[in-house]
């Protein structure tokens, strides 16, 4: 499921940030809980087009352009 995972993104992200970049995240997708955050970090849940490119977005506000595949 690697090509789905956004791992590496994330693992580019700045530790001040983390925290902000995945509430954005969860929020953009509607995640309320750890496990789902973790299955959709990890690439287990396949996301929309649209799902995709907010991911992309919010990535793209803190810098990072990398985003798909294992850290």
């Amino acid at each position: 499921m690697e090509k789905f995972s956004f791992k590496k993104g994330f693992s580019q992200v700045m530790q001040k940030d983390a925290v902000d970049v995945r509430a954005e995240i969860m929020t953009a997708l509607n995640i309320t809980t750890r496990s789902s955050w973790s299955a959709r970090l990890n690439g287990n849940v396949e996301p929309k087009v649209s799902e995709a490119q907010e991911i992309e977005r919010i990535f793209a506000k803190y810098g990072v352009t990398d985003v798909w595949g294992e850290a």
